[in-house]
Parts: C-alpha cells; structure tokens; sequence
C-alpha cells in the first residue's frame, strides 16, 4: 500500500505537468498549422504560476462559498479521475495486475463531476454571462454523455465472453477490441472511436464546441468572474482532465504496450527501464488522440450555434455510437470467443 500511494503523488504531479505541457503542445501545433510561431509550449505552466501569486476577488452578487468551493472540488475530482485511470495503467505494466484494476463506471461518474463543479460555480457568482455560459454548459454535458456510456459499454461487453472482468480497466490491456474483432468488430469499434473523437473537444470546450466560455460572445463565459488562485485551479482542472480524457480513449481503443506489440524490454546498465519506456509511450498516444481530436478539430472548423452541438450529438453523434455497440454485438468472431 505504500508503493501505491508513492506512485499516486508521483502521478498527480506527473500528470499535473504533463497535462499543461499537453496544452502547450496543442496550442504550439494549432499556431504552426495557422503559420504563426506561438507561445512556448511551457507557457501554461507559466500561467498558472503567474495565477497564483494573483489576487483572487469575489463577486460582492456571488454565493460565496459556492463560487469559491467549486474550483477546489473540481481540481480534486480532476485529479481522483487521474489517479483513478493512470494508477490501473501504472499497476498493469509494473505487474501488480490485481492491485488496482480500475472501473469504467466509476470513471463514467468521474468524468461528470469537474463539469458540474464549474456549472454551479458560474451560476453562484451571479454574473449574467456566466449563467448563460453554465446553461450551455448543462446543455454539451447532457448531449454528450450518452456516446461516452455506449462507447464504454460497448467496449465492456466484447470483454464479457473472456475470462476478465468487463468493467475492469486492466482487462482492456489483455483483451483489445481490434484483436478479438471481426469485420462488424472492427467497423463498430472505428465507428464509437469518431463518437469518442467528437466528444473529446466538447467535454474540453474548444472549437467548435466552446459555447460555454465563447470570449467573443459572453467574454469567457462560466470563467468570467474567476481570478487569481480559483482560476487557476480551473485551468488545472482543464490540464488534467484533457490528459484524463485522451488516457481514457487511448485506453479503449489503444491499449498496446510496445512489450505487446513488440515484446520488447529496455534496461540501462542492468537496471529495467520498461515501464518507464511504457509511461513515455503512453503519453506519445495521448499527444497524437489529443492533437487528431481538438487540434486539428478547432483549427479547420468555426464555433457552432448551441443549438446545433445539442441535434449533433443528441442524434448524429449518439446514433454513431449506438450503430457501432450494434454491430459489436452483432459480430459473429466475438460470439465465438
């Protein structure tokens, strides 16, 4: 048990650092493809720094607690949500397979509570633009959580004919989609990675799903009343939840590791050096799933009506996700496993 909590504060500040670098990845590349030279990648780091020394002013219209409380329980289920993904990944490339194996559900309700937090932290600082960004921000969190649960479901249920648990996430490193899958597998599974692709942007609020915050319409939206410190745990929370989400799609849809692939070991003067090869591996993934699904996203295409997000993901998007659980179900090489 000490291994473990030694490896989760390891994580958290890994993650923290890496989920800002991740942003300055993203905002480096949408510069290079608008050829412009941008900010450094390290800049997000800079801005959180420079947030924290910050003076932190409350809305004199605001419910107090409420707007302070928020940032500082989104920050915290951010971070379980890391922990909760990363420490099952961390266990099942160090061995410890049974240690902590990881539950989708629980990451399903992980995954809604930041977004929450933010919500009803725009709606207590009693700025009229933050409650119209908190409105369409419940708006984009209904919309999108039915593709997220069939896509999880759906990638469960092809691991409930094998000997793992269904639910677990270690069980989707032994027992991957593309592997087991058939034709319609294969199709289905292409299918709810576009749903989980679309999601992705909108659960982060980029273009051109970014209505909640919206800096040309309603001046940022749930962040406008936000300075200081509190701001700056909500940008973490960002950080760490674009890391957190692009874990999660790689984990479903790209869990090979290169001893996997290539069983392929690496060591340094007869110390192992594998699961630190594995890390950087992994991360090189999430780079790549986040760059494809907001990157390149935000920087071809143009911020859309509320109303068109809501038909969008309500029925295009959900009936996307819901063809590929068909047709996973359907594939007669699963039924046969």
């Amino acid at each position: 048990m000490d291994e473990v909590m030694g490896v989760a504060i390891v994580i958290v500040i890994v993650g923290v650092i890496a989920g800002l670098l991740l942003k300055g990845i993203d905002r480096k590349l949408a510069a290079f493809m608008q050829s412009r030279i941008g900010p450094p990648v390290a800049q997000p780091l800079y801005d959180i720094l420079k947030l924290m020394q910050k003076q932190t002013i409350i809305p004199s219209t605001s419910v107090r607690w409420l707007f302070t409380g928020a940032p500082v329980v989104a920050l915290a289920s951010a971070i379980l949500l890391l922990l909760y993904i990363s420490l099952s990944y961390v266990c099942y490339i160090t061995g410890m397979h049974s240690t902590i194996q990881g539950d989708l559900i629980v990451v399903i309700y992980l995954i809604l509570i930041p977004s929450i937090c933010i919500i009803s932290g725009a709606f207590a600082s009693g700025s009229p633009y933050a409650s119209i960004g908190a409105q369409r921000e419940m708006v984009i969190l209904m919309s999108t959580e039915l593709p997220i649960a069939v896509a999880v479901v759906s990638i469960a249920w092809h691991v409930t004919d094998s000997m793992y648990n269904p639910f677990a996430l270690n069980s989707l490193f032994e027992y991957t989609l593309w592997y087991h899958a058939g034709a319609f597998g294969i199709l289905g599974g292409i299918l709810l990675l576009l749903a989980m692709i679309l999601v992705l942007p909108a659960e982060m609020s980029k273009v051109p799903f970014d209505q909640a915050e919206a800096e040309t319409e309603i001046a940022e939206g749930v962040l406008v009343e936000y300075s200081g410190k509190l701001l700056a745990y909500l940008l973490l929370t960002d950080a760490i939840k674009a890391l957190s989400l692009s874990s999660l799609i790689v984990i479903l849809f790209f869990p090979y590791t290169l001893a996997n692939l290539f069983g392929l070991t690496f060591s340094i003067g007869g110390y192992s050096i594998t699961s630190l090869v594995e890390v950087v591996f992994f991360l090189v993934k999430i780079v790549i799933v986040y760059s494809v699904g907001v990157t390149v996203l935000r920087v071809i295409m143009a911020r859309l009506k509320i109303s068109q997000v809501a038909k969008l993901f309500l029925f295009a998007v959900s009936a996307i996700s819901i063809i590929g659980m068909v047709l996973i179900m359907l594939d007669p090489k699963m039924k046969m496993i």
